[in-house]
């Protein structure tokens, strides 16, 4: 789903103005520990699997929504690896929209499901050592990206 009921709601009163969105990504790795990351449908950007918090949502739950929406996969939250935020996570979509959002990322483990986005959002999904991962939509910090369980959480 492109965009929620309810931001499109906002985005009837305040137009392609700046909304701050809560919103969460998902670090999943597969048995080799390499990342699972999405390249989106829209602008050809990869990212993690990620996407905004709906109202009544918990953060856990969100997430747990987005990437079985944009993966396919099923997951289960196990930490929360860090939060991000500020003028370096604002983005301006292609219909003019400016959003900066709030950034909950949470380590998965998946559960079960199969690989394919369930959405129109996704062009490619693709899994990628810390190393060698894509270029990203958004400025996650290198260490965001360390082995599972290596570091503390982040805050920016």
């Amino acid at each position: 789903m492109p965009i929620s009921p309810y931001l499109k709601q906002l985005r009837a009163h305040v137009g392609t103005d700046l909304l701050l969105v809560p919103s969460v990504a998902a670090i999943v790795r597969n048995d080799a520990g390499l990342i699972l990351f999405q390249q989106r449908a829209d602008d050809g950007l990869w990212s993690l699997p990620a996407g905004a918090i709906d109202p009544g949502e918990s953060p856990a739950q969100a997430i747990v929504r987005e990437v079985h929406e944009e993966t396919g996969l099923r997951v289960e939250p196990t930490a929360v690896l860090g939060v991000f935020g500020g003028e370096a996570y604002q983005a301006r979509y292609p219909n003019g929209d400016l959003v900066e959002y709030t950034v909950i990322v949470f380590e998965c483990r998946v559960l079960g499901g199969e690989l394919g986005g369930l959405d129109d959002e996704t062009r490619d999904l693709r899994y990628f050592s810390a190393a060698e991962r894509p270029s990203l939509a958004m400025p996650f910090p290198d260490e965001l990206f360390a082995p599972a369980g290596a570091g503390t959480p982040i805050f920016i």
